[in-house]
């Protein structure tokens, strides 16, 4: 039976957080009335792989988050093992050009999105998060992550050249020779050296307590006015928008040519071939 005292705790809780109007299947958002922050989650089960769909919602709820003038943005996932595992394989295996095509671009559209977002943004790590988990991760600003998670940009590890911002979320996070020395290896870490290399800022032994400690640090900007704010991140971060707007149209050709040479198409064929076993057995 739930005590009197717990019901009245969930009730407090219910009345100060709306789901917005617009939030969709793939991702949810949540403001809380009460401090002024959203929390966008992922909800694409059953390992938040990022497909055409999840993109564009992901950079719908983003952009909506900015334009309701939300005090932050914290992401996460509805998934309590897996925060984002990354791009979907199945996007990439024998694509159509066009939607290839899009699918890129979207993954474009949510980095500049995040990486370049105006409002104070946190993630928490609520489960593994390799290759784009990890680039959706590293795009906020502060991290908490759970024990026993891995994470990082194992992008090279397909033999995919890490595309240029993952180079900027790491050198915006990290010393540029671990930083360098973590992408050409494709080193995916654990919660442990994560915490320890500076990856994450934070760990937390459960998922309603990774959401309080980001919080909490968008919650060091209350006196801090808004726009200066803002405008001070862009200063940090712009030259970094600005070089990949000027390379934008390159990276996604080396993607699509990636995607369309037959060994990465054996590659990822035998590598889909494998899940398929697994999960049969």
């Amino acid at each position: 039976m739930m005590s009197s005292m717990s019901l009245s705790r969930m009730l407090r809780a219910s009345s100060v957080c709306r789901t917005m109007s617009t939030a969709t299947k793939l991702t949810t958002v949540e403001v809380n009335d009460k401090t002024g922050i959203a929390t966008l989650t992922l909800n694409r089960p059953p390992i938040n792989a990022l497909n055409v769909e999840l993109l564009h919602d992901l950079y719908q709820s983003i952009k909506e988050i900015e334009n309701n003038k939300s005090r932050g943005l914290i992401l996460t996932s509805s998934n309590d093992k897996v925060f984002s595992a990354g791009l979907d394989i199945n996007e990439m295996y024998r694509p159509d050009k066009d939607r290839a095509r899009l699918l890129w671009t979207k993954l474009q559209d949510v980095w500049l999105a995040l990486y370049g977002c105006a409002l104070p943004t946190a993630a928490a790590i609520n489960g593994h998060a390799p290759a784009g988990g990890c680039l959706l991760a590293t795009s906020c600003e502060y991290r908490v992550i759970l024990p026993q998670c891995r994470i990082g940009l194992n992008e090279i590890q397909l033999g995919l050249v890490p595309p240029i911002f993952c180079m900027f979320n790491f050198l915006n996070v990290l010393p540029r020779r671990l930083a360098e020395r973590a992408l050409v290896q494709g080193r995916i870490f654990t919660t442990e050296q994560a915490l320890q290399i500076g990856l994450v800022d934070d760990v937390a032994s459960s998922k309603e307590e990774a959401l309080e400690k980001c919080s909490q640090f968008i919650g060091t900007f209350a006196q801090t006015n808004p726009l200066a704010r803002s405008l001070t991140k862009l200063k940090f971060r712009g030259a970094d928008l600005q070089r990949f707007e000027n390379e934008r149209s390159k990276e996604l050709e080396s993607f699509l040519a990636f995607v369309d040479h037959p060994q990465m198409q054996e590659d990822l064929g035998i590598y889909l071939e494998g899940l398929k076993k697994r999960n049969r057995n």
